[in-house]
């Protein structure tokens, strides 16, 4: 049998309309998700069905409705262009390109069935979320494995968490350098999803958890300096080694950027900074001109797009700030086509190399161990 290639593009999601029955219908099935809301089952529902949805769907509509356009959701509409621009960067008619949402459509079970239909062999999925975070990655590979386990599809191949890869890397440096280019801001925030301080701390792989957050900054120092085997698998880690990266690309000094996390929800401690805390913060010590790039997502959304382009500009003007630049994501522009192909490549080389020997523990991802 000739050798078939299915490479699956799969993002978290997105409703299919900015009303509020659609975003109500997207929200349960996020919220839901033990991954994401990581409480009992019973508890979950009652907060999800009867606390948050119906107070939420309408007011996130409104949001939904400020960046929707006339192609859809930015969310879809980028990914469908990424899509069609990897097939024409692979130029491989033995390799067939899909999209997926985790949440939503065009569903993973469409998509396996496609790949399925077409008698694909080698199927690879690549979550494209940067950084390891159980309720992105993990629970993505979960529902991919659940769903292929229900249509009798067997092994199926996960592209890793790329946050530190030099060609993601460079896509980044780019659109931030291009920013640059057309009036240097007087600093750069690099602001990343939010996640609850309990969810990094479970990736914490020293003995006792003592070196996540406050154990380790208590004693002096941040758990998040540098990657090491404490802290390969956590989110926030991983997060400040994008922006390292992405700063050194662009040739800045630590007191010319920071670092912030988003979108935070309920009273629960989540990771910090806060960006809409760091934002106002910036302006009072007299940064006029700022630029704001999200580094955990590669395709502009509602986080992007109206919690930090509306938002963040509204709270940095409102502040003091003068000038407001909000850098889009790689979305599907060249460098990013090519990044996403690269990283493809080199996964299957990998697998050829491993597929031929023994594998030990140390030879594979880090994070892929986690699931």
């Amino acid at each position: 049998m000739k050798n078939k290639r299915a490479l699956i593009l799969l993002n978290l999601g997105t409703p299919q309309s900015p009303k509020p029955r659609d975003v109500g219908t997207y929200l349960k099935e996020f919220l839901m998700d033990p991954f994401v809301v990581d409480i009992p089952w019973i508890f979950r529902w009652i907060l999800v069905h009867l606390l948050i949805v119906p107070r939420r769907k309408v007011a996130s509509g409104k949001l939904y409705q400020s960046i929707w356009t006339e192609r859809g959701s930015p969310l879809l509409f980028h990914l469908q262009d990424l899509r069609d621009r990897v097939v024409s960067e692979l130029g491989d008619p033995s390799c067939q390109v899909e999209i997926a949402m985790r949440y939503g459509e065009p569903s993973i079970e469409q998509a396996l069935r496609r790949v399925q239909a077409e008698n694909c062999n080698q199927i690879t999925v690549f979550p494209l979320y940067p950084q390891y975070a159980e309720s992105s990655t993990r629970s993505s590979r979960r529902e991919v494995k659940r769903v292929a386990a229900l249509l009798g599809i067997g092994k199926i191949d996960f592209i890793p968490a790329f946050y530190a890869d030099p060609s993601f890397i460079r896509s980044y440096v780019e659109l931030v350098q291009a920013a640059f280019d057309q009036g240097r801001p007087e600093h750069l925030l690099m602001s990343f999803h939010g996640l609850p301080e309990r969810h990094v701390k479970r990736t914490d792989r020293s003995d006792g958890r003592t070196h996540c957050l406050p154990e380790r900054e208590s004693v002096g120092g941040s758990c998040c300096d540098q990657i090491t085997v404490a802290n390969r698998d956590c989110y926030r880690a991983q997060c400040f080694d994008t922006a390292r990266k992405i700063a050194a690309g662009v040739g800045l000094k630590k007191n010319e950027y920071s670092v912030s996390f988003q979108s935070r929800l309920g009273r629960t401690v989540w990771i910090r900074p806060y960006t809409d805390v760091v934002i106002p913060e910036l302006a009072r010590k007299g940064v006029k001109k700022l630029a704001v790039a999200c580094p955990s997502f590669v395709a502009d959304c509602l986080e992007t797009l109206e919690e930090n382009g509306i938002r963040g500009t509204e709270a940095f003007h409102s502040a003091g700030g003068k000038d407001f630049t909000a850098i889009p994501c790689p979305n599907s522009e060249a460098t990013w086509v090519k990044a996403v192909v690269e990283i493809f490549r080199k996964f299957e080389e990998r697998l050829t190399t491993e597929r031929g020997a023994s594998v030990h523990a140390s030879d594979v991802s880090p994070d892929a161990m986690l699931d």
